[in-house]
């Protein structure tokens, strides 16, 4: 006989089965209890059922024993067993996570781990909590660079995560736009602009790079997030008179080129369609982010007073003086 071949198994068996009769027989007063039924009113197993279940051995090392023997009888683990177990005995129980009055709805949420689960809500934040310290932070949402169209705020409405765990997508800042984040850092990768022009209600991965967005616009917009492709360039003025082009995440130099003018280059502003405008003392520059060559000069209507600030609101360039 096995070494699991022992008489006293039985007897624990029936002790086991009567209590979990005792159980299920309780259970329908409670009409929100996990209800189970049996498949035979027969309580006894037959000699040959003992014999059978006497030869079987639940135990775990036992079985992979038996398998890197190749033994002719197979053995299986029952898959559903730990569910069925965890429902039966009640094992799951609700949690109530208390957000506080600043957060809104929760409208979507993913498991990021066993530990960290991330939400979206109503109010157009981005949350995530640990279980375990019971603790939420929030993570900054992303703006968008373009003004060509005007900013939805209705929610995040959706948060999918790519096959590979690698990426995170969900809703911009503003709503009709898409945002990146990398796993498990959740650092922002990037947004995806104008492929919608309005709420996205939806996204799904199609694989580790291609993503699908729905929105209330009634399009579908595909989308390829490959970081091959992307360039993270920042721009920097020294008093020397040049400008400086570094990569953003390594720190590392990529270009410089000397301006037309040396003096008071204090400000500095990049569009999203590749244009850098630099100020100087009597005109600002517009120069292509690419090679740094100069585009075009706007001379200052005060000559000599300096340029102090620009910025790009979509097409249009803010100029700021030193005379206020």
């Amino acid at each position: 006989y096995p070494s699991c071949y022992v008489k006293s198994r039985l007897e624990e068996r029936k002790v086991r089965a009567r209590i979990l009769r005792a159980e299920r027989r309780r259970k329908p007063d409670k009409p929100d209890d996990f209800l189970t039924y049996e498949d035979s009113d027969s309580e006894d197993e037959t000699p040959h059922q003992q014999e059978e279940i006497l030869n079987t051995s639940y135990n775990f090392a036992e079985y992979l024993r038996s398998r890197e023997s190749h033994l002719s009888e197979e053995r299986t683990i029952s898959l559903d067993y730990t569910s069925r177990y965890i429902l039966t005995h009640d094992m799951l129980r609700e949690s109530h996570v208390n957000l506080g009055a600043n957060y809104n709805k929760v409208f979507c949420s993913k498991w990021l781990s066993n530990r960290q689960v991330v939400f979206g809500t109503k109010c157009n934040n981005l949350l995530v909590y640990d279980v375990n310290m019971r603790r939420t932070d929030a993570i900054p949402t992303l703006p968008s660079n373009s003004a060509s169209h005007p900013e939805v705020q209705a929610g995040l409405h959706s948060i999918e995560v790519n096959p590979s765990r690698s990426f995170l997508a969900t809703g911009a800042r503003n709503s009709s736009d898409i945002a990146i984040y990398r796993l498990p850092t959740l650092d922002p990768v990037c947004v995806g602009e104008q492929g919608h022009r309005e709420l996205i209600m939806g996204l799904t991965w199609l694989d580790d790079q291609f993503l699908v967005s729905g929105s209330k616009d009634s399009k579908l917009s595909l989308w390829r997030i490959n970081e091959d492709y992307m360039d993270f360039p920042d721009a920097a003025l020294s008093l020397n008179g040049y400008i400086h082009i570094f990569n953003a995440e390594t720190f590392r130099q990529k270009l410089s080129r000397k301006l037309p003018n040396c003096q008071d280059n204090v400000t500095i502003s990049y569009h999203s369609e590749g244009i850098y405008a630099v100020g100087c003392r009597s005109y600002t520059i517009l120069l292509d982010a690419r090679t740094l060559q100069s585009l075009k000069k706007i001379t200052s209507r005060y000559s000599g007073c300096g340029i102090r600030s620009t910025s790009f609101e979509g097409n249009i360039l803010t100029v700021g003086t030193g005379l206020g």
